[in-house]
């Protein structure tokens, strides 16, 4: 009796935007930034044991608005019932507050500001999936905590907690829009032929902004939850014992130095596809007024900057950081990138 064969696995053809149908390559998505020629300089952090009179303490209240569309999973996938959507079968979920809306955690947001900011000063190469022989010397993740790199210090690093933390962004507006994501792969040809220089990581890695995202539609993605065009989230930025020049490294990270340098952020899931943008805009700056009376009293009244004393304060902090920290070289490369508004299509 012959044997009957065994039915050959279906063969899906993956999405890659790395070939047209004519057999021209696609311009990558992404670009490399090139690592300072000056090793990372480490120093002992400043410490959080007290409220240091020539280091800056406040709060800056941040409006996100979502320029293409953002989706940052749960990695849960619920029925659409589940979301108050009957005619869904299935949806990969976002994180929801409790009156349900969309909502960003504080650090996915640190994480994808702290990128930026280790790609235009002088810092380590942290979480990164090289190997660590493929590290070039001097830029090892800091592992000593004694002794950290310009971000370490003010992100944190293994047993040193940061001097800033962002909060969940929340959505002012209830609701989502339903919308598809295509099945994305690493980039072909082999990465290491792009990744990697003489066997060192070549430099940091970052999506272009386009001027939409693609959606392949239902037969070729994944039913997502997303924030649509133009919703707007709201975030506060804490920091403490911040040098002048760190915080105008922040600012410029947070695209406040719009004149040279207008970036905006990439935010969670679908960057290869041009999904994910978000502008920043700093509302409000509030200072304590007397920090000898944080310590004497549980309502101390702050200090509110709106409007041009805001702006003053920005400028001279970004003004300084152009002088201290920020490495123009990496910071234009960056620019180009994250650029925003761009003219750049989406790689389809």
């Amino acid at each position: 009796m012959t044997p009957t064969p065994k039915p050959k696995r279906r063969q899906t053809k993956p999405y890659s935007p790395t070939s047209h149908s004519d057999g021209t390559i696609a311009p990558k998505p992404y670009r490399l930034i090139s690592l300072p020629k000056q090793k990372p300089q480490l120093g002992h952090p400043i410490g959080q044991d007290q409220y240091y009179t020539d280091r800056y303490h406040g709060t800056l209240y941040l409006t996100l608005t979502v320029q293409t569309a953002v989706h940052i999973s749960t990695g849960v996938v619920e029925m659409g019932t589940d979301v108050k959507q009957k005619s869904i079968p299935l949806i990969k979920t976002m994180t929801q507050g409790r009156e349900g809306n969309l909502m960003i955690p504080g650090s996915s947001f640190k994480g994808v500001v702290r990128s930026a900011y280790e790609a235009i000063t002088y810092s380590c190469l942290c979480k990164t999936k090289a190997k660590s022989h493929q590290i070039p010397n001097g830029y090892s993740e800091c592992r000593n905590k004694t002794q950290l790199c310009t971000t370490c210090q003010v992100f944190g690093a293994m047993d040193w907690q940061g001097l800033i933390h962002f909060t969940d962004a929340y959505c002012q507006s209830v609701g989502f829009r339903a919308g598809f994501i295509p099945s994305l792969y690493r980039p072909r040809p082999e990465e290491g032929q792009r990744y990697f220089k003489q066997g060192k990581v070549a430099g940091r890695k970052f999506y272009y902004q386009t001027i939409r995202a693609i959606e392949k539609g239902q037969q070729q993605g994944i039913l997502v939850q997303q924030a649509a065009k133009n919703y707007s989230f709201t975030s506060q930025l804490h920091y403490r014992n911040l040098t002048i020049a760190e915080l105008g490294t922040l600012l410029i990270v947070l695209g406040q130095d719009q004149a040279k340098y207008p970036i905006a952020l990439k935010v969670g899931g679908g960057k290869p596809i041009g999904m994910g943008t978000m502008t920043v805009e700093v509302t409000k700056l509030e200072q304590a007024t007397n920090l000898r009376d944080r310590y004497l009293s549980y309502q101390v009244t702050p200090n509110h900057l709106t409007g041009e004393p805001l702006q003053q304060v920005m400028q001279q902090s970004i003004q300084k950081a152009h002088q201290e920290l920020v490495q123009a070289q990496q910071l234009q490369e960056l620019t180009d990138v994250l650029k925003y508004p761009t003219e750049r299509e989406p790689s389809i």
